[in-house]
């Protein structure tokens, strides 16, 4: 280096000060993991990545292609921020099977049901404002809320979902405005709400008035038990929001999902949209739509559901297999993921290094806590691997997790 370069006056600091409320929000645990995660020789488990052999590929792009064919020009265009209207259409009809009886006038298509969750907490949220949510709960609808500097209000969950005498317990002395709840196959536990708990919840919250948000991406991957009715077939005062995404049964590239809920709180939701990103990507929209009128997407669930099936069965039998005495999981009906408890003394957030160099990844359950975060438990996702693969990554886990101990 010159003498010159190092007498040079150093650059004034940067201009731009980030909002204070951007300390809240942090980096996604998840999205780190799968940066090492990606490498080809890791056996990952820590995504929450549907089976990509499994997407309609050539119906997904003949869809595309008669859009842009047959209505090219419009499908280019700008549109409406609610959404293509018999997409909307479709997915009241889609609601109503579930219990929720709307028209397309409550329903707002949204860039994958996350972006539901954003807007909700858009509209709804001041600083300081409560939201109770399980403990553990979906990482990213956390990091959403606390970037709207919202306070956690926690209850405990068991193997049939969210403890409702728990929350009753808060609400006697805590005044929510929101509840967040995945009632079947919950991320990251993969448990599922208990129907008389799904009740109870609804009449709670039209006790206490404030407002559930139902996510539900996993839904309709049921593959043991009968399909339960959505917290919104229970409601008949507006208190319920619904979400859901083609994501996790068409493909997660299409980013297409919605909100559903009375048509004044929808309204509020497009207004803020619309400030957002305008709309929803209009030649995805029409493609699902000429995918659903020409493809038997209710035949597609049932090819889905077995062999997610069989994924978690192949998982749950290695776990039995090669888990040390003292690690205890749960077993899930249906969706992506199971949560596994390590035996005392050992935590998911040192574990993972040694596992990553035996060539095995899993999520760390603490990010998953929005108060007093654990580190006994770790999230394991079944859908992204075949039987064999996942029985070789269990092995190499129970391996890392014995050598642990």
């Amino acid at each position: 280096m010159s003498a010159d370069a190092m007498s040079a006056p150093l650059p004034p600091p940067p201009v731009w000060r980030l909002a204070q409320r951007m300390s809240r929000i942090k980096t996604s645990a998840v999205r780190e993991i799968l940066k090492v995660a990606e490498r080809p020789d890791i056996l990952s488990f820590a995504g929450g990545l549907p089976a990509p052999e499994l997407f309609p590929l050539e119906a997904i792009a003949d869809a595309h292609a008669r859009v842009l064919a047959e209505d090219g020009r419009s499908a280019l265009q700008y549109s409406t921020t609610e959404g293509f209207a018999p997409l909307r259409e479709w997915i009241a009809t889609h609601l109503g099977k579930k219990g929720r009886v709307c028209n397309a006038d409550q329903v707002l298509i949204t860039n994958g049901s996350q972006q539901g969750i954003d807007l909700v907490a858009k509209i709804l949220l001041d600083p300081g404002d409560l939201v109770i949510v399980e403990n553990p709960s979906y990482l990213a609808a956390l990091q959403t809320f606390g970037g709207y500097e919202a306070k956690f209000a926690t209850v405990e969950s068991d193997d049939h979902g969210m403890r409702v005498d728990d929350l009753e317990r808060v609400l006697a002395t805590h005044k929510p405005k929101l509840l967040y709840v995945i009632p079947n196959f919950q991320n990251p536990k993969g448990t599922t709400l208990a129907l008389e708990r799904r009740k109870e919840l609804v009449r709670l919250a039209q006790q206490h008035r404030f407002v559930i948000l139902e996510d539900d991406p996993y839904g309709e991957l049921r593959f043991r038990g009968e399909h339960l009715p959505s917290l919104a077939a229970f409601d008949d005062q507006g208190v319920v929001v619904s979400l859901g995404t083609f994501s996790k049964t068409l493909a997660p590239g299409l980013r297409i999902g919605w909100v559903a809920g009375h048509k004044d709180f929808v309204r509020s939701l497009t207004i803020a949209k619309q400030s957002t990103d305008l709309h929803t990507a209009t030649v995805a929209q029409r493609a699902v739509v000429k995918l659903l009128q020409n493809f038997d997407y209710y035949g597609h669930l049932e090819s889905l559901r077995p062999v997610y099936g069989e994924r978690a069965n192949a998982m749950l039998d290695a776990l039995k297999l090669h888990m040390p005495q003292g690690t205890t999981w749960t077993h899930p009906d249906g969706g992506m993921f199971l949560w596994a408890q390590l035996p005392p003394g050992l935590s998911g957030d040192t574990l993972l290094p040694r596992a990553v160099e035996q060539k095995v990844a899993f999520v760390p359950g603490s990010p998953f806590f929005a108060t007093n975060p654990r580190s006994e438990f770790i999230r394991l996702n079944y859908s992204n691997r075949p039987p064999e693969l996942i029985a070789e990554g269990m092995r190499r886990l129970g391996a890392v997790i014995s050598g642990a101990l």
